[in-house]
């Protein structure tokens, strides 16, 4: 019982750990793809994201003064792509 209480603890930052991963992988991914594939339809379509942001957020504590932001994520096809290649890794070794 002990092995599945600390597995269930560590279940969401492994999980967090692969879907960063997917991003980071992802996301260069997508770089090599703006930087060397032709231009075209299949590079738009690989390429084009959806960037939501959040920020700047300003915060005043009197004596302290500073600026969050912008925070942005930048979400393409290849991105997903990460992100599946990296869950079915993780998957397969665990």
């Amino acid at each position: 019982m002990a092995t599945r209480n600390t597995s269930s603890r560590r279940r969401p930052r492994f999980h967090a750990g692969v879907l960063a991963a997917g991003f980071i992988a992802g996301g260069l991914l997508t770089q090599v793809a703006r930087r060397f594939l032709p231009p075209g339809a299949v590079k738009e379509f690989l390429t084009t994201g959806v960037t939501p942001a959040l920020g700047p957020l300003s915060i005043d504590l009197v004596i302290l003064k500073f600026a969050l932001g912008p925070i942005a994520l930048d979400v393409s096809l290849l991105s997903l792509v990460g992100v599946l290649l990296a869950y079915l890794i993780a998957r397969s070794l665990f």
